[in-house]
């Protein structure tokens, strides 16, 4: 995408380096659009599909069956009061959302959309994206402590050890797929399972896509791993003292992540944006009929973002499902899960791996 942006600028007689200084913006614009328009469809959808598995109606009167809820939702959230307390230190409580939102943003850019659809490719995205996504446990202990609150403050501590807890088999499942893909590099990652569905790393490294699954529910605070929030024990945990856009940037931010979370499951283990059939649909249909490689490539990039949209959202769904299903686990049981359970079977995924990439290379 870069070298297609400068090539723009080169054509229009621009300068080089206006190019360079330039190119973040757009990025960052086209991340910020996403995220807003990804987390008002994802909270209007985890109503509608929680109404239906708990037989509710869900929202019904803002909007056309309710589509214009979250709307709503947003805008009564900007127009409301941001009460702060005398006690907090309030900087650090101003500072505390920014720190959880904005590691989200920068995984938006780290992830590939299509084979041409990347804002940020590097050697090492896998690393990135993973030493990323840990900062927002920061803000969060940072949001406890900064609100002079016990309740935020257990919440805040309970968040980290539960991030400490569960990134550790995390990491161990996505260095398995490091493993098969022989990279760290994203795009790379997702072509070597793009010969269908049988090529797809969730075969050989089975036990590592059911850790990295678990854990990546662990990872945005989700039921039944919710433990830092717990409504019914700390009053909603870190962000009890928040209100208007400050507790909007936390909203904002559990639902960018559950979204980036799903993405990177279906990259690591469930092919990307690669078609489960190995050839793609468009290519088949099109490829007698347009001449022009570049309008088919167009096709093909569309068909690629489907693909990829249509595997995130069937992992979001059963993640939806999940939380309407199981209860919420003890703080004891939640540790003794990721140490006593999932931590050996990464590490049993681990070794499979290593041996079935020696004995298999190809």
């Amino acid at each position: 995408m870069y070298d297609l942006y400068l090539n723009i600028f080169n054509k229009l007689g621009l300068l080089e380096l206006l190019a360079q200084l330039s190119w973040p913006i757009f990025p960052f614009i086209g991340v910020a659009a996403l995220l807003v328009i990804v987390v008002l469809f994802l909270v209007l959808m985890e109503r509608k599909v929680l109404a239906i598995l708990t037989i509710r109606k869900g929202p019904n009167r803002v909007g056309p069956f309710g589509l214009f809820q979250t709307i709503a939702d947003a805008i009564k959230l900007l127009i409301k009061e941001d009460i702060m307390s005398a006690e907090t230190n309030k900087i650090l409580f101003t500072l505390a959302p920014v720190v959880v939102f904005v590691p989200t943003m920068v995984i938006y850019c780290l992830l590939p959309y299509t084979s041409s659809m990347l804002a940020v490719n590097i050697a090492a995205g896998l690393f990135l994206i993973l030493a990323v996504s840990s900062v927002s446990t920061v803000g969060i202990v940072l949001a406890g402590w900064a609100s002079n609150n016990k309740y935020s403050l257990l919440g805040g501590m309970r968040s980290a050890a539960q991030a400490i807890s569960y990134e550790i088999p995390l990491i161990l499942s996505a260095i398995a797929v490091a493993i098969l893909a022989g990279s760290m590099n994203m795009l790379e990652i997702v072509s070597k399972q793009s010969g269908g569905l049988i090529f797809w790393n969730m075969w050989p490294s089975l036990i590592g896509f059911i850790v990295f699954f678990i854990c990546s529910i662990a990872e945005v605070n989700r039921i039944p791993f919710d433990l830092p929030e717990a409504e019914s024990e700390l009053v909603s945990g870190y962000n009890t003292e928040y209100s208007g856009m400050k507790f909007a940037l936390f909203f904002l931010a559990e639902y960018a992540a559950l979204f980036i979370m799903s993405v990177l499951i279906v990259t690591l283990f469930i092919g990307g944006y690669s078609s489960p059939f190995g050839a793609y649909i468009s290519q088949i249909l099109f490829k007698s009929v347009l001449n022009n490689q570049a309008v088919l490539n167009l096709f093909v990039g569309i068909e690629q973002a489907f693909w990829l949209v249509f595997k995130t959202y069937v992992v979001i769904f059963a993640i939806m499902w999940i939380r309407a299903t199981l209860p919420r686990l003890k703080a004891d049981q939640l540790m003794a899960f990721s140490w006593k359970f999932l931590l050996p079977l990464s590490l049993l995924n681990l070794i499979f791996v290593a041996v079935y990439r020696y004995f298999i290379p190809g």
